[in-house]
């Protein structure tokens, strides 16, 4: 466990400390795109955080590497290496969307190009074990589309969720964080080596969210980008094939009787290994919701729109910052629940805390639709949000219809870009253009 700490640890300093020169570079190259209609910043904010993110997982490979009790993992498995080789391809994709804003058809096929490469060098699902079967062993071309197919959703699903400050890699972190927990239960409670790598991984995973995290909270100073989302939706689906697809169910060896039978048996500890689903449910289901969305309006499955869950928690009207937490509250929810269930799946006490945590994110969730107001004795102490609003004053000018308007009260602020360097100009720059209408002296 220090080894693994000392790895998350090292990964993240270098992910911190080169976000900010990577930031320069990105204003300097000019990967600031303008602000779409989908978008919910204000400013131009550059992008690139992926090559911090992608030189602090090289970094933490590398300390794994030269640690005692950890280099044997690239001493027994080829995994570490296929995972840097998928990660370099599908980060190198990310960095030039992120500048030159690639087709999405071109995005798709470098996904599987990169899921290819990793299938090649040995990163694949071998296996499956599914409940009243038993395990069932894939042939070459199975193996390859069930990873194939693996990587693109997890990939999809976490680029998806990319839409708010800080909202993408604080839920791969919770996920990384449950999924480190039980990688490292298979590995060091039951001494499988087989779930080495997998621990391995999202050790590294959670130290490149970490180290990235305070640079993207709201306001976010820069964005990962494509070269990013993509590149920790890989390593998360590596992770999950890893300990899928090459951990055999019978080296648990804690059910008596045949295969099936302890297959069938043990069904609450296969639950997060069969698929990674569990673990990133929120931005799976707002990857389904997104397809049946757009296709049911008759457009591209990838055209962009404001249709996804975070754009519906600014719309009922939670802030920026509460509408992510909301959704950190529900992703460590359904991670670590899951995580708990499947250590002791015959504890109620497991499934009532689950169903009590849930009615509470029921209710922040809702909370804007019913926002309370204090009594008028308790209004100089509750926040302002919970106060009674006064009706403003009327005028009496403007009352009796005799003051002339005054046009520069009427006339609507509108923004300035924020320039070449966007929000990090030099310099002094104006928030709203001048009012004075056209032919007005100065």
């Amino acid at each position: 466990m220090r080894d693994y700490l000392l790895t998350l640890c090292v990964t993240a300093a270098v992910t911190y400390l080169l976000t900010g020169p990577v930031r320069k570079f990105a204003i300097a190259t000019g990967a600031m795109p303008e602000i779409r209609a989908r978008d919910v910043h204000r400013e131009p904010t550059p992008r690139l955080g992926g090559i911090a993110m992608f030189f602090g997982l090289c970094t933490g490979l590398l300390v794994a590497d030269h640690l005692q009790n950890l280099s044997s993992v690239f001493e027994l498995s080829n995994e570490p290496r296929a995972l840097l080789s998928g990660a370099a391809l599908i980060w190198l994709i990310g960095v030039l969307d992120d500048k030159f804003e690639l087709d999405a058809l071109i995005k798709l096929g470098a996904q599987m190009i990169s899921a290819g490469v990793m299938v090649a060098q040995g990163l694949t699902i071998l296996w499956l074990p599914i409940p009243g079967v038993g395990v069932v062993s894939l042939t070459p071309g199975q193996g390859t589309l069930l990873t194939v197919a693996l990587v693109v959703v997890t990939i999809n699903a976490v680029n998806f969720v990319d839409g708010l400050d800080g909202l993408a890699a604080g839920m791969v972190c919770i996920a990384a964080a449950a999924f480190f927990l039980y990688a490292y239960r298979l590995w060091y409670g039951y001494t499988i080596e087989a779930a080495a790598p997998a621990t391995l991984f999202t050790a590294i995973l959670m130290g490149m969210c970490l180290g990235f995290l305070p640079h993207n909270m709201h306001p976010a100073r820069i964005f990962m980008g494509d070269s990013g989302s993509m590149l920790i939706g890989l390593i998360l689906a590596a992770s999950a094939i890893s300990i899928t697809g090459q951990v055999d169910p019978d080296a648990l060896k804690i059910f008596e009787g045949s295969t099936r039978q302890a297959t069938h048996a043990a069904l609450p500890v296969f639950i997060p290994l069969v698929l990674p689903l569990t673990i990133i449910a929120i931005p799976m289901a707002d990857l389904i919701l997104a397809i049946v969305r757009r296709t049911w309006k008759g457009q591209s499955p990838f055209a962009a729109d404001r249709g996804h869950l975070h754009h519906r928690l600014l719309e009922i009207g939670h802030s920026h910052s509460r509408a992510v937490l909301i959704m950190y509250f529900w992703s460590a929810l359904i991670a670590f629940g899951t995580l708990a269930y499947s250590v002791h799946s015959a504890s109620m006490w497991i499934v009532l805390g689950i169903t009590v945590l849930s009615g509470i994110g029921l209710v922040l969730l809702l909370l804007p639709r019913f926002t309370p107001r204090a009594p008028r004795w308790a209004q100089s102490v509750v926040p302002p949000r919970y106060r009674r609003r006064k009706p403003a004053p009327v005028p009496e000018a403007a009352a009796s219809g005799d003051a002339d308007e005054d046009p520069m009260s009427s006339e609507e602020r509108v923004p300035v870009p924020a320039g070449l360097h966007g929000a990090t100009a030099i310099g002094n720059r104006g928030r709203f253009t001048d009012r004075r209408k056209a032919g007005t002296p100065s």
